[in-house]
């Protein structure tokens, strides 16, 4: 499927390249890229050919890198929300740079599925279907749980075990203020606390693993994820007490070194995760739906 570099076989022959282009295949990214894809169910379609490029400098790699990281931070806070078009002359000022590497960080991003390229408003953060969000909570808990038993088939060390308690207990006094304010349940920056907590455990775990693949992913599985649940309803006491007894269990099956159980901890809660998501998704969607309705039906009423 790859064309090693140097290397001049009939299906490069047959695209038109010349040799002397064939040194600057980037294969290494090309191949990074298509593991990116499966994150998000799509084969790119150079899979059976790559597309010659020339090598950047360090400087221009520095500043793309920049962008990169830019847009992923606006993604995760909400700032860029679903649907919404980027600006790369707004994001360019912001960074100091020209537009050029914008373009190839977003181009980057629409790649790994962050972002949608659209013909008339350019590039837009992506619109999560329902069928997105099970193959993503599918994909997550593949990987997440394989990740999870072989953490603990490894002697952890203490001090991870340490930051998983801590980062865990992170969420008493969410449930504390809760309690005192008697809502129902956490506001909305509340609710970027927990989030916060919930994906540095997860990232954690996934590090114990040790496996920077599988780590990369996830981590991109899960912000994909966070785009939908920027509407995430909040938790109530029920759900911070349930996911906090998750975490703890979790915790104890990776100390005792139980894969098996640690498996099931982690599938049940993904699991859980998945439905709340769905049943959010429904919700939102019944929402919308009624309010496309309303003002046909209330034409009805006008006088004429």
């Amino acid at each position: 499927m790859f064309t090693p570099t140097g290397a001049y076989n009939e299906n490069v022959q047959n695209s038109g390249i010349s040799k002397r282009m064939i040194p600057y295949f980037d294969t290494r990214r090309a191949k990074e890229q298509i593991v990116l894809h499966l994150s998000t169910g799509c084969i790119p379609s150079y899979t059976c050919h790559l597309v010659p490029t020339l090598p950047a400098t360090r400087s221009d790699s520095s500043v793309r890198d920049k962008a990169y990281t830019l847009i992923q931070r606006k993604i995760a806070s909400g700032e860029l929300r679903s649907g919404v078009p980027l600006s790369e002359l707004a994001l360019a000022k912001e960074l100091g740079s020209s537009r050029t590497p914008i373009r190839e960080a977003i181009g980057q991003l629409v790649a790994e599925g962050l972002l949608d390229q659209t013909p008339n408003r350019g590039a837009v953060v992506k619109i999560l279907t329902r069928q997105d969000i099970i193959d993503l909570f599918e994909l997550r808990e593949a990987l997440e749980v394989y990740a999870v038993a072989k953490a603990a088939r490894q002697a952890p060390r203490a001090s991870d075990l340490e930051r998983l308690h801590g980062l865990a207990d992170e969420i008493l006094p969410l449930l504390s203020q809760l309690k005192r304010s008697k809502s129902k349940s956490l506001d909305q920056h509340q609710m970027h606390q927990f989030m916060s907590c919930d994906l540095a455990f997860h990232a954690l775990l996934m590090r114990m693993a040790a496996n920077a693949r599988i780590l990369k992913i996830v981590n991109e599985t899960r912000l994909l994820i966070r785009i939908f649940a920027m509407r995430h309803r909040g938790h109530n006491a029920a759900d911070l007490v349930r996911i906090h007894k998750q975490h703890d269990d979790l915790i104890r099956a990776v100390a005792e070194q139980d894969p098996e159980r640690a498996r099931a901890i982690l599938s049940e809660h993904v699991q859980n995760s998945q439905q709340e998501r769905l049943e959010e998704f429904d919700h939102w969607e019944r929402e919308a739906s009624l309010e496309e309705s309303v003002p046909a039906f209330m034409t009805l009423f006008k006088p004429e």
